[in-house]
């Protein structure tokens, strides 16, 4: 069926879900393998061998678990804050986070650097692009952590294996792989959402007798090339496979289309490719922007992101536009309509609208029309993470390249030559996992370590029916202990950093002024944890979880997960823009209304 055929509501409907139903599994987040045992392998560091020293015994101010954006960004606001007793303590070679371990070929970020690099302004650096790639963001992360001295004392590749309170000492233990007992008086995490890589559990995945490699740890010397773009001649002569059409697979794919003797994707679901439009960045148009710009383009985007008016969209992105196209319906009904079914209507249409496009863009790009029509996403743009990205669908018209479509049903099974799918053998020289990272499973199995409070009160079991807290990043019962990521916050899913820097600002202003009043602890009391869970709870704001969606990570598979899972996707019930301006009124108030300082 042409995509450019706008079809019946019902139909679409009808479409939609049935192409839900052909991937719904019963086993969920189980389908997936852990990395461990013989697949531990696939965690190790092929960047950085690491480094020889002491183990460290000493006592700091504040910790934080986590090198990446997150923890970049609470240190930058500590020294900023006038807290100079700082620790990152990163299981990675450097900083860097994602961006230390995702260096695949063709990796950039997929929401506008001038709103997804943060602390542009404070440490002078101008993106050369809109869509920045990863060697200059990972560049970004080091001029961050040089910027507001965070190496001086920052220890790399080092786990955390468990992380316990001492209440006698007001202290947090942390210990470490490295043989390390570290105490810290504060200490917040941020181990990030997409942390730790994840298997296809696919029958067979032990036997295959070539090279293997997840995306995030991807083997240069195999392949041949850099992450800065040199070609991957290593695969001139390979028949390489890749399971796995998401955003990574999106970014790698056009790269290795041109390399390898031959390309396989296997696909059980094709992503949404929508038009991206990079460019340079003009150095002297960046040179125009006045003093505070990041911070106002940080507010503009956001508030599009929720349907509110701007004067102008700084940002002009894929993002903003489906934003824009609902709250025009909206206000250009006769009269405006503003209940929930105007709104949901709204959402509907335009996103009907939108991969009408997306759809229509495959048949424009595509030459084999059975390629572009397997390449067609039938769900609403927000059911999966969306793609943009201008050269992805041209590589299905590279001759060596294969599109293997497993019409939902997925891989069948791996052995020592190759895979099977839809009934036929596929021999390959080496197979690349694009399979993405462990989502829903328990916090502590994603970080690594349990967390141990007050009373021996592990973290697991304090979330056992779902997340808990205050603003998403204090819970009662862990003094000292702060939570860096969106959820129970802004929950704004399409730019994390934004998330994280009011994270960071707000943490900052609560050990700053801990420090002026000699306060020994800080925790958020029951009453006030208690009220703000209510008020997350009855405003039903949830990230994604539609049931209604083709399976994925957004919506745990398609599976019901239970009460506990909708608490864990919960948000301010008045969104992004409202919750910024919440927090930023709550801490300035410099009363931290619902915290107890303690000495």
């Amino acid at each position: 069926m042409p995509a450019d055929v706008v079809m019946d509501k019902d139909a679409l409907r009808s479409k939609y879900l049935e192409e839900r139903d052909k991937r719904l599994r019963s086993d969920g987040n189980e389908q997936y393998v852990e990395l461990t045992g013989q697949f531990a392998k696939y965690l190790e560091d092929p960047y950085v061998e690491p480094a020889e020293r002491e183990s460290l015994h000493d006592d700091v101010t504040f910790a934080f678990i986590g090198g990446g954006f997150a923890g970049l960004l609470a240190g930058a606001k500590m020294r900023q804050a006038g807290i100079d007793d700082i620790r990152i303590i990163e299981k990675g070679g450097d900083f860097g986070g994602t961006w230390y371990w995702n260096r695949y070929p063709g990796a950039q970020c997929d929401t506008a650097s001038f709103v997804y690099m943060p602390l542009l302004e404070e440490t002078g650096h101008m993106p050369s692009e809109k869509y920045c790639k990863g060697p200059e963001i990972l560049d970004h992360c080091r001029r961050i952590g040089e910027h507001f001295d965070l190496y001086e004392k920052a220890v790399f590749s080092t786990e955390v294996t468990s992380l316990d309170w001492d209440e006698s000492a007001s202290r947090w233990i942390i210990k470490t792989n490295r043989g390390d007992e570290m105490r810290a008086k504060f200490i917040a995490m941020g181990t990030g959402p997409l942390h730790r890589p994840k298997l296809p559990g696919i029958a067979g995945i032990d036997t295959f007798g070539g090279h293997t490699f997840h995306t995030s740890r991807w083997d240069y010397e195999y392949t041949g090339g850099n992450p800065a773009g040199a070609p991957l001649d290593g695969l001139a002569d390979k028949r390489v496979g890749i399971i796995g059409t998401g955003a990574t697979s999106v970014q790698c794919i056009p790269h290795l289309a041109r390399a390898a003797k031959e390309l396989f994707v296997f696909q059980r679901t094709p992503s949404s490719i929508d038009v991206r439009n990079n460019h340079s960045i003009d150095p002297e148009w960046f040179d125009t922007l006045e003093p505070g710009w990041q911070q106002r383009w940080l507010v503009n985007f956001t508030t599009l992101q929720t349907g509110g008016f701007v004067d102008e969209d700084l940002v002009k992105d894929g993002w903003t536009d489906i934003s824009k196209r609902i709250r025009d319906k909206l206000f250009s009904a006769d009269p405006p309509e503003f209940t929930p079914e105007a709104m949901e209507r709204a959402y509907h249409d335009s996103d009907d609208e939108k991969m009408t496009e997306v759809r229509a863009r495959v048949d424009q790009v595509v030459d084999d029309e059975i390629t572009a029509e397997k390449l067609k996403p039938w769900y609403r743009q927000l059911c999966k993470r969306p793609c943009f990205h201008d050269e992805y669908l041209l590589a299905y018209n590279e001759p060596g390249t294969h599109l293997i479509d497993t019409d939902g049903k997925g891989v069948e099974r791996i052995d020592d030559t190759g895979i099977w799918a839809n009934g036929e053998h596929y021999e390959l020289d080496c197979l690349i996992y694009a399979s993405g990272f462990e989502v829903g499973t328990e916090y502590a199995r994603r970080s690594g370590f349990e967390t141990v409070g007050r009373d021996g009160l592990t973290l697991s079991e304090y979330w056992a029916d779902g997340m808990s807290s205050l603003h998403g990043i204090h819970m009662h019962g862990f003094p000292n202990l702060f939570m860096v990521q969106p959820t129970h916050g802004a929950n704004l899913i399409s730019n994390i950093p934004h998330n994280l820097i009011e994270r960071g600002n707000t943490i900052a202003a609560i050990v700053k002024h801990a420090s002026d009043i000699d306060a020994d602890r800080v925790e958020v009391t029951p009453e006030a944890e208690a009220a703000w869970m209510e008020r997350l709870i009855t405003g039903g704001r949830q990230f994604a979880g539609n049931p209604d969606c083709t399976p994925g990570y957004y919506n745990n598979e398609g599976q019901d997960a239970g009460p506990g899972d909708m608490v864990n996707r919960l948000g301010f019930p008045e969104g992004p823009t409202a919750y910024f301006e919440y927090i930023a009124d709550w801490r300035s108030s410099g009363e931290f209304a619902g915290l107890e300082f303690r000495s």
